[in-house]
């Protein structure tokens, strides 16, 4: 979160983060060098689930060869940016490699920090003497716009959405070695930056050894936090006012000392002692972890929510990760997200692993396995590799940041209404989403809790639909007696669960349609009666194609709530 970024990361927070977790590196023979490049590709190739699926295996060989051709010349900062550039071909923001060890003390850095806010860029960490600078817009940089800055990194750092791209830059933006070797800037000039006002300051880069001895200004030292500000825990709560309660979730992990179990107890303790209309739940510092810590607290959600209370989740630039999953997650259980796109994507590769190279000893992350979320939860249908983004954009703006303001937290406070989930029209018609809209068109008959598919979640929104569907024989589930909800439908299933439906309600529809089936309808079908059924009774749309989508459930739905 912005805020927490703002109290812990000027220049020398900044330059630290560029050696954590990572191998000493000395200057190595070209033959050493050979061995680290040889033994970072093969790796990747054996280690990533599918190496090439964003970049061609030739592009991958083209580049490694690039790099072969200056072993002899180049330095140890410009070797290390060549193995960050091969592993930036995977487009995978799990697998990457960072500026680390002895390495380190070779750069040079401009005592600065850029932050996104508004759609822009503003300069938040600057040399003392240009203090005044703070807080104002960066337009340029050495006479390259902003996005093509970024995108002119993206040659280097690790990334699967534009999102992340950005964040990756904000980490090294003030890093002189990387302006050079992408050829934005040459070494030992100051960095050229274009205000908004059009006017230009520069910026002397200053050797890693003396960021400790260079005197910086912050913009987070100007300006207050409000209550919402990022904290050490892992997790904690608050009531915000009479109506709303506050709970931030920082790391997918568990507390030693307040184990989530608990913490979850605490929640309810105080859901049910307040009157509590909405919860918000804050994923905004999430960088990631463990997905499945978070499911005590889930299921506390799940009941405040079936007793009528709003959960809101909030997600920003580094929900990253695990944080994605729970995300979506909250989705499935039908709370809106709120805040502004998160780096972590809702598909991604990840599941970290690590090797060391032979004679450099740097670490490098790879991931291991293809997390599509999309087989898991029916809130993830039809989206893949893409920024996850909130159903309600709220992004912290600058404006709000000087004046001490969480921008989405005051937005919800002063807007108490129900929210709604983005909608995705064109997203594929899932079985647990269809049976949750014909559960919803025949009155939503209360149910009584109870595990009648071994896959079944506990905590989806279309849970009583499940348990309803199976107690109606609307579904039965598969051949291996789960539902497996997340499943895009196919013409046959919807037409055999809007027959049960009528069927299971008593109800003794007329034929309003004569015409022929459509052959789209019909295709490899397993029980025509069921078809011809629902297509004579107008259940079926006109205009199918090969895959019912969300629209096409909803109009089925409205049709059949139409006969009753």
């Amino acid at each position: 979160m912005y805020w927490k970024m703002l109290q812990k990361t000027g220049v020398l927070g900044l330059a630290a983060a560029l050696v954590l977790g990572m191998g000493a590196q000395a200057a190595e023979a070209p033959s050493a060098r050979q061995e680290d490049l040889d033994a970072l590709y093969q790796n990747l190739e054996a280690r990533h689930p599918d190496l090439f699926a964003n970049t061609p295996e030739a592009e991958f060989l083209e580049r490694k060869a690039e790099i072969e051709s200056r072993l002899t010349t180049e330095s140890d900062v410009d070797f290390l940016f060549d193995l960050q550039s091969l592993t930036a071909l995977a487009g995978d923001s799990h697998t990457s490699i960072q500026v680390a060890g002895s390495v380190v003390e070779q750069l040079s850095a401009y005592p600065m920090v850029l932050s996104w806010r508004d759609g822009r860029w503003y300069l938040t960490t600057a040399p003392a003497e240009q203090k005044a600078l703070l807080g104002m817009e960066v337009t340029a940089l050495n006479g390259r716009d902003m996005d093509q800055v970024v995108e002119a990194f993206g040659e280097v750092l690790s990334a699967d959405n534009p999102v992340k791209l950005r964040r990756q830059y904000r980490q090294v933006c003030n890093v002189e070695d990387y302006y050079v070797y992408l050829g934005l800037a040459k070494p030992g000039e100051p960095l050229k930056l274009t205000l908004e006002d059009g006017e230009t300051r520069s910026i002397t880069a200053v050797p890693y050894h003396s960021l400790g001895e260079t005197e910086i200004a912050q913009l987070g030292a100007q300006v207050s936090m409000p209550a919402t500000a990022a904290r050490e825990q892992a997790y904690w709560s608050q009531a915000l006012n009479p109506n709303t309660y506050y709970i931030q979730y920082n790391t997918c992990q568990e507390d030693p000392e307040l184990p989530m179990e608990t913490f979850a107890s605490q929640v309810q303790d105080d859901l049910n002692t307040g009157n509590y209309s909405r919860v918000l739940i804050d994923l905004r510092n999430n960088g990631g972890g463990s997905d499945g810590v978070i499911w005590p607290l889930l299921n506390v959600l799940r009941e405040a929510m079936d007793e009528g209370a709003e959960v809101v989740g909030l997600i920003g630039e580094a929900t990253f990760s695990s944080a994605i999953i729970n995300a979506v997650e909250l989705q499935e259980m039908g709370a809106v997200l709120a805040g502004e796109a998160a780096s972590g994507s809702v598909d991604h590769f990840g599941s970290v692993s690590g090797f060391t190279l032979p004679n450099s000893g740097i670490r490098v992350g790879v991931s291991s396995k293809y997390i599509d979320l999309g087989t898991l939860l029916d809130a993830d249908a039809g989206r893949g590799v893409v920024s996850l983004e909130p159903d309600v954009e709220l992004p912290q703006t600058m404006a709000d940041t000087l004046a001490g303001k969480d921008t989405a937290v005051e937005w919800l406070l002063a807007h108490p209404e129900r929210l709604a989930q983005q909608e995705w029209p064109n997203a594929p018609l899932t079985r647990g989403r269809f049976v949750g809209l014909l559960y919803e068109a025949a009155g939503s008959p209360v149910q009584t809790p109870e595990a009648v598919f071994p896959d079944m979640l506990g905590v989806e929104w279309y849970l009583d639909a499940m348990i309803w569907s199976a107690n109606a024989g609307v579904a039965r589930g598969t051949a291996d007696g789960s539902f497996a909800a997340s499943r895009a439908i196919s013409w046959q299933e919807a037409a055999v669960f809007l027959t049960r439906t009528v069927q299971a309600l008593g109800w003794t529809p007329e034929t309003v349609r004569t015409a022929p089936l459509p052959a789209v309808l019909s295709k490899g079908a397993w029980d025509q009666e069921a078809l011809q059924s629902a297509w004579a009774w107008g259940l079926l749309p006109e205009n199918a194609d090969s895959t019912p989508t969300r629209a096409q459930g909803e109009a089925m739905a409205a049709a059949l709530q139409e006969l009753g």
